[in-house]
């Protein structure tokens, strides 16, 4: 039986995917690297260390590590002045209802997210206290699909893997989940998410937290 849900945060909690696409993209032009949305789509799921690496690697850069960390500071930074002005207008539909409805049903609810803004993000947006965990870019240094994020995120629930169910809107997301032994439910198309267990365009779909996961 399902007792546990982790949740990625960018693009399915809310959508910051478009605030990182502002802040990839000025820092690509400021380096005369060409970042479109199909670059964008690539980095989805993935650490901001590996994100920068693939950039790079597309504009045939080799930067020294100090210079590195600069540009990611910068991103960052950009970033950061998107995300300030965020609130709960910003919650993806059904999120809000589903992460209580999960609650009141007994499940516990842990947050598994490359981010390193996760929590200023969910103080913004009036989630924090909806989840029992936080398990973010602060915690692990593996990235998706390395199923490290969601493994802590179930040891810090007290549940074992094939007891949680992760939400991600990543073909990256997905993997991770399956290669940790868990069930997945993800947000978005179909052709490209169709590994998980079920995929959904929006939590709207699923009204009933413990029905879902446990009918997967």
């Amino acid at each position: 039986m399902i007792r546990g849900l982790l949740f990625d945060l960018d693009g399915v909690i809310v959508d910051t995917a478009k605030y990182h696409f502002v802040a990839w993209q000025r820092m690509a032009a400021a380096l005369n690297i060409h970042f479109g949305h199909e670059e964008n789509e690539q980095l989805k799921g993935i650490s901001r260390v590996e994100s920068l690496e693939r950039i790079l690697t597309w504009g045939g850069l080799t930067l020294a590590q100090e210079e590195k960390q600069h540009w990611m500071d910068q991103k960052n930074a950009w970033y950061l002045e998107c995300i300030a002005q965020m609130g709960p207008e910003e919650i993806l539909p059904g999120v809000a209802h589903f992460l209580a409805e999960a609650r009141a049903q007994g499940l516990s609810i842990a947050l598994g997210s490359a981010s390193k803004n996760a929590v200023p993000i969910l103080e913004r947006i009036g989630l924090l206290d909806a989840f029992d965990a936080i398990v973010d870019g602060t915690v692990v240094t593996a990235s998706k699909p390395n199923p490290e994020v969601f493994l802590e995120g179930a040891r810090r629930l007290g549940l074992r893997p094939e007891e949680c169910c992760v939400f991600e809107d990543a073909e990256a997301g997905v993997e991770a989940a399956l290669a940790g032994g868990m069930r997945c439910i993800a947000v978005g198309q179909p052709d490209v998410l169709g590994r998980a267990h079920r995929v959904i365009q929006s939590f709207d779909q699923i009204p009933n937290p413990t029905e879902a996961v446990n009918s997967l």
